[in-house]
C-alpha cells in the first residue's frame, strides 16, 4: 500500500463523519475553560513547589 493511497483512504474516512466530526454534547467554551483551569492549576502547583528557600 503506497503512502498516497493510504492518505486518500484516511481523507475519505474523515470526510464521511456526520456533521464534520463535532459532537453535540461538546461545548467549545466548556472544553476551553476546562483546559484553561487545568493549566492554571498546574501552574499554581508548579510555583508552590518551586519556591526559593
Amino acid at each position: 500500500m503506497s503512502p498516497y493511497s493510504t492518505a486518500t483512504q484516511l481523507v475519505t474516512l474523515a470526510a464521511d463523519g456526520e456533521g464534520g466530526g463535532n459532537h453535540e454534547s461538546l461545548s467549545p467554551y466548556l472544553t476551553g475553560g476546562g483546559a484553561l483551569f487545568v493549566l492554571l492549576l498546574l501552574l499554581w502547583v508548579t510555583t508552590r513547589f518551586n519556591r526559593d528557600r
